[in-house]
């Protein structure tokens, strides 16, 4: 297999059985065989002037960046998030299937619903670990290997205040010049978000050795690490423990 079918996960020569098969199989492959190029780095960059303020009992967030694999990663090593579900968001019940959203047709993107506790951690916190680690803002309906609408970079807003904090917070990046590009993350309201399937879930934890993930994510657990020490969790949180829960 080429190296281009591990840099993406949908090279066109894989069918999404045999795609399917590989995933679950955590097999190991070559060093030739792995991807051409590595993950971004990530950036270091303020909180957000606005926030919201510490509460009780539950918050949902949900964020697409890229490969929900990643971004789901990522936020089950966050403290105080109580469960981070990878999904489809943005398009119809109907179409929220892993092979239909793949056609980059359905106005669906890959995203993940992060719920919260908001006495622990707040949205605005949230969205600085979704900017600076999660994924890379300024890349449009792309993340590294991965491209098309499928993969753009969105905020699902539950409400306006939402809506307000997100707005206020890339005008603020913006104006710092936090990134090399203008950032291109979209807001999108009103918009429902339907779970991925099963073998979708938990992915990077379950299949730490596979090429893109050794290549494009596990270095982004990492940088939370290192970026956001006070709120790593070696630890994560796993879909699958919550349903057993």
């Amino acid at each position: 297999m080429s190296t281009a079918i591990f840099g993406s996960r949908r090279g066109p020569v894989l069918a999404a059985g045999v795609f399917a098969a590989l995933a679950l199989s955590g097999a190991a492959f070559a060093p030739w065989q792995m991807p051409a190029s590595a993950a971004e780095d990530a950036v270091n960059i303020p909180p957000p002037a606005l926030d919201e303020k510490p509460g009780e009992g539950s918050g949902k967030a949900v964020f697409a960046g890229g490969c929900f694999w990643g971004v789901q990663g990522v936020f089950q090593h966050v403290r105080g998030v109580r469960n981070a579900v990878s999904g489809y968001a943005g398009g119809a019940q109907e179409t929220a299937h892993y092979e239909t959203v793949g056609t980059g047709t359905t106005g669906h993107a890959e995203s993940v619903e992060i719920t919260y506790d908001p006495s622990r951690i707040t949205y605005g916190k949230l969205l600085q670990i979704y900017f600076s680690v999660a994924h890379n803002p300024t890349e449009l309906n792309y993340q590294g290997p991965d491209h098309g609408t499928q993969y753009r970079s969105t905020i699902f807003t539950a409400d306006e205040a939402q809506k307000k904090i997100a707005q206020s917070y890339i005008a603020q990046l913006g104006k710092a010049k936090a990134f090399g590009e203008p950032i291109v993350t979209t807001l999108e309201e009103g918009r429902a978000f339907y779970p991925a399937e099963a073998y979708h879930q938990d992915f990077l934890e379950r299949n730490p050795t596979y090429p893109y993930i050794v290549y494009n994510d596990l270095p982004k657990v990492e940088a939370l690490r290192r970026l956001f020490p006070n709120l790593y969790s070696d630890k994560p949180v796993l879909v699958e423990a919550q349903a057993k829960g």
